[in-house]
């Protein structure tokens, strides 16, 4: 059956590919994301496009009506904007802390919030909140960025006990390393942040991995592959509560599932050696 969808974050990404693979199968799709030049193939596959900045609880309420009042519903939100930050817990700014839950937690609670009431009246609804194996897993130099996540995770754990009696489905996608723009800063950031402190070394490590395996040579997944698996969880009967999708994405959350924690840690600071 043909669904009435929002996307955020659309204009590039994991966002992106996924307004395009929902349009490819049939569906009405409305992005939203600041870029609104950087959605021209949204519109011209058929889609709309809507500005949306995240900070603006204006902009939030703007863009649920805006679907409604077109198409009389709103029957899946697919929460996938979101920032990353990366530095080391001692150095990172709070106030760039409280951005990040702002934007990765708070700003999709309040879409749910405005879109809830429109998918109770129908008796139906698919909450997609585009998490991270970040969302249970943590490595170094990223604390703020896995907070969001298992804040976002833990959110949508409470929502689907609260929301299933009305027919509305609750997933959580956890992506595992994917070649898009969300990444492109994180080097940058790093030396930014952390360079010139006390955790320089390990900054620098990161950096240069995270370049190795984000560059176009390195083994991070297309972001095609999580808006399939989207699309699959939209079109499900009765979806899962949680997709792994990506490299590494299911070898790094059963490692974290099985080890000792002491264990997991000594994996984890492998990877800023």
């Amino acid at each position: 059956m043909m669904k009435v969808v929002l996307v955020t974050g659309a204009s590039s990404g994991i966002g992106k590919a996924t307004a395009l693979e929902l349009l490819r199968a049939g569906h009405i799709v409305y992005g939203a994301a600041r870029r609104t030049g950087h959605m021209a193939p949204i519109r011209e596959a058929g889609g709309h496009a809507l500005p949306l900045d995240l900070r603006e609880p204006q902009d939030l309420e703007r863009v649920v009506d805006t679907v409604v009042a077109e198409q009389g519903r709103i029957d899946v939100l697919i929460n996938n904007a979101g920032t990353v930050l990366h530095g080391a817990a001692e150095d990172v700014p709070l106030d760039l802390a409280r951005d990040q839950f702002e934007v990765n937690v708070f700003a999709p609670a309040r879409l749910i919030q405005l879109a809830l009431p429109y998918m109770r009246e129908k008796a139906a609804g698919t909450i997609v909140n585009v998490s991270s194996i970040g969302g249970e897993i943590t490595l170094p130099l990223g604390c703020w960025y896995y907070a969001t996540k298992h804040a976002l995770e833990a959110y949508s754990d409470t929502l689907r006990l609260e929301v299933e009696p009305f027919g509305i489905d609750v997933v959580i996608i956890q992506p595992g390393i994917i070649r898009t723009e969300f990444e492109d800063h994180t080097g940058r950031d790093l030396r930014e942040i952390s360079g010139g402190t006390a955790y320089g070394a390990m900054a620098e490590a990161m950096a240069r991995k995270s370049e190795t395996q984000l560059g176009e040579e390195g083994p991070a997944s297309d972001p095609g592959v999580v808006a399939e698996v989207i699309r699959e969880a939209v079109e499900a009967g009765k979806p899962r509560t949680r997709y792994a999708v990506g490299y590494l994405a299911d070898k790094l959350l059963e490692l974290n599932r099985t080890l000792p924690d002491r264990e997991w840690d000594k994996l984890a600071l492998n990877a800023t050696k």
